[in-house]
């Protein structure tokens, strides 16, 4: 009994030195560790949590070592930081290739299955950045920490129908085809049927919809299409 309360008491003593501690070192590692986690400094945080779980979980590790182990993780990390930025090339070797994944309104297939996202995280990724009709891109890019940035078109980002005093129509683009997949129940929210849209497929030449990746619908009954095989120039963006 006593030795349980002895081991409790080290363990609360050490939550208290240890969690300022990692909190100092996380402000010394500065806002970009914690704001964009590179590749990099997502292992420096995996790698400190499992060195303060172990430390505060078991009252038979050496706290010193540990204290010392998140001082020269928090100093690593500051100095491979410097080191990135001074030396590019080298830089790109711990950390990802930005990925374009939309161009003109088209959904890039390749290059979203070569880094393992699904349509449904670009999708949701757009929503977020206020884009629910993917014709409105010019291009969207996966940066190395994850984040999707996306360009409009310039006709897209002109003056707001608020800021003149005007109704506009929703530009709300609802998907009816994903990954040759037919969506029977929005089309019948938008009141047409599997007939209508086979017949709009086939003005555009499309008779197989098997090569279809996506397509999506407006209200106002507008379609846009993204095949499997598209080429398409990506512009080239680095880091």
């Amino acid at each position: 009994m006593v030795e349980n309360v002895k081991d409790i008491a080290l363990v609360l003593g050490r939550i208290i030195t240890i969690l300022p501690l990692l909190l100092v070192i996380t402000i010394f590692m500065g806002k970009r560790a914690i704001g964009e986690l590179p590749i990099f400094d997502f292992l420096i945080i995996i790698t400190l949590g499992a060195i303060v779980g172990a430390d505060i979980a078991d009252p038979s590790i050496n706290h010193i070592p540990s204290a010392a182990a998140i001082l020269a993780i928090g100093l690593l990390q500051r100095l491979v930081a410097r080191w990135k930025i001074s030396n590019r090339k080298a830089g790109r070797l711990i950390t990802f290739e930005p990925t374009v994944v939309v161009q003109n309104g088209t959904f890039l297939v390749k290059n979203i299955k070569k880094i393992r996202y699904s349509i449904d995280n670009i999708l949701q990724m757009l929503r977020e950045k206020d884009v629910f009709d993917v014709k409105e891109v010019e291009t969207a890019v996966i940066e190395a920490n994850g984040a999707l940035s996306v360009l409009k078109k310039p006709e897209k980002n002109a003056v707001t129908a608020e800021d003149i005093g005007i109704n506009k129509h929703s530009l709300v683009a609802f998907p009816v085809i994903i990954e040759g997949e037919i969506y029977s129940s929005v089309l019948s929210h938008l009141n047409v049927d599997e007939v209508w849209l086979r017949t709009k497929l086939a003005e555009e030449d499309i008779d197989d919809i098997s090569n279809i990746f996506f397509v999506s619908i407006t209200k106002q009954l507008d379609i846009h299409i993204s095949l499997k095989d598209e080429t398409i120039t990506v512009p080239p963006i680095k880091h």
